[in-house]
């Protein structure tokens, strides 16, 4: 079954169409003028659009226009009774599936439709086809094409295949791993282990026997020999997430193993060799945390041979419609929503996603669970994402009787961000200006403005 909506100003006409639609199997809406048609297509997302050229008001031509602009996937077919070869040129131009001229036969038309159908469904095919291959070769999950994000894809594949060591920086939530993934499964080793470890989570004691393994009797409860995980990744990759969370008495270790490709078990006698490659991340600046003395300089240079920097989802909003069909689908049950509808989509293309991609999926997991029908629509999403728009709770609801200072306003604004992005940072300026979206001059330029906070 599809959904179709078909717009024609004769009642008669949009009677048969319906009529014949639903006896077919599909769900069908329709408008009896493009002002109609239009509301429809924001709130519904439509498999098929039939509308007529000639309406009083909006015509077809300009329903075409929008709905194309508003979902490109839809397919539209154009039917007049006034059929002339400018039209038919324009609309083919704008993007129509077909253009019919009345009166038309009920198979020709059926048959044209059901092509159409056939057409969008077989894209829709195409573009699970191309995630399943992607995801085999460690692109799962990744989707972007904005052009950072074919920067990053475009490194990926020519670093995959080296030895050397890589560095992935970027926000939390922004997908290092997925980097990481697709690094070593587009390499030599993907037939090789690839192994994660988080450096964050666990203690610097307990880190340091897991990397690299123990003999019995190296500590209390060493029972027994125990294989680290660097061993485990031999021939293939290791991955060191959250990297800035390692103490400087195991950057040490490390930077052994990244020179001399051997370490020693804890509790150890003999230098163990391997060969494995190093991916490592950080959603902190590292360069900063060696000024601080919190992070090794030549483990840093040893770490950052080649360095990819995921940039956060508020600079790739282009990429949101794609991700959110991605997450739609990965959560669909089959009995919940299977689509978003287009205003609802516009306010998750405003949002800034703090947490970025990570923050996105599970916004999308909830929204699927507890949205009712088929569509998720604007009433679904949540108030969070509703009233932490750019500039809530900074520009007054309304002008007051005696007016308002709008410069002073402004000012307020700006001095209120810049202190919050300051305090957020822990007074790291540079930092701060990237969480609000600055370069680093331009938010020196704009405390030197305000003098001292």
């Amino acid at each position: 079954m599809s959904k179709i909506l078909v717009i024609d100003d004769e009642q008669s006409m949009r009677d048969f169409l319906s009529i014949m639609l639903k006896r077919e199997g599909h769900d069908v809406v329709a408008a009896e003028n493009g002002i109609d048609a239009l509301k429809a297509v924001h709130t519904e997302i439509f498999d098929l659009v039939i509308s007529d050229v000639r309406m009083p008001g909006l015509d077809g031509i300009d329903v075409l226009k929008t709905v194309k602009e508003v979902s490109p996937e839809t397919v539209v077919i154009m039917i007049t009774a006034y059929a002339t070869a400018e039209t038919a040129v324009e609309a083919m131009k704008l993007g129509a599936y077909d253009y019919i001229t009345k009166p038309f036969k009920v198979d020709e038309i059926k048959l044209i439709i059901q092509k159409a159908l056939e057409k969008g469904h077989l894209r829709k095919e195409n573009i699970l086809l191309r995630r399943e291959i992607e995801s085999r070769s460690g692109f799962e999950n990744f989707i972007g094409k904005s052009e950072p994000m074919q920067r990053v894809f475009s490194l990926i594949r020519q670093v995959a295949d080296t030895r050397s060591t890589v560095l992935i920086t970027g926000e939390s939530g922004t997908g290092k791993e997925l980097v990481a993934r697709a690094t070593h499964f587009n390499s030599t080793r993907k037939d090789k282990p690839f192994v994660t470890v988080n450096c964050g989570a666990l203690p610097e004691t307990l880190l340091e026997s897991e990397l690299f393994g123990y003999m019995k009797g190296a500590f209390t409860g060493a029972a027994a020999n125990k294989q680290g995980l660097f061993e485990a990744a031999n021939c293939g990759t290791i991955f060191l997430d959250e990297i800035s969370a390692t103490t400087p008495a195991l950057q040490i270790k490390l930077l052994r193993v990244l020179q001399e490709r051997e370490f020693m078990r804890l509790g150890g006698t003999t230098e163990i060799k391997v060969d494995v490659r190093v991916i490592a991340a950080s959603n902190k600046d590292l360069l900063a945390e060696v000024s601080k003395g919190a992070f090794r300089e030549d483990l840093y240079y040893r770490l950052n041979v080649i360095q990819i920097h995921l940039p956060a989802l508020r600079d790739r909003k282009e990429d949101i419609p794609a991700l959110v069909d991605f997450f739609v689908n990965k959560f669909s049950t089959g009995k919940g929503p299977k689509k978003i509808a287009p205003d609802a989509l516009k306010m998750l293309m405003s949002y800034r996603w703090a947490g970025n991609v990570r923050e996105l999926e599970n916004t999308i997991e909830r929204l699927m669970i507890l949205a009712s029908g088929d569509t998720i629509r604007l009433e679904h999403v949540p108030d969070s994402v509703k009233d932490l728009q750019p500039g809530a709770g900074l520009i007054p609801s309304d002008i007051p009787d005696e007016g308002l200072d709008l410069e002073a306003l402004l000012e307020n604004a700006e001095k209120a961000l810049l202190q919050k992005a300051l305090d957020k940072s822990g007074g790291v300026k540079t930092e701060a200006a990237k969480l609000l979206g600055l370069s680093f001059r331009s938010f020196r330029h704009r405390l030197q403005k305000y003098g001292s906070l």
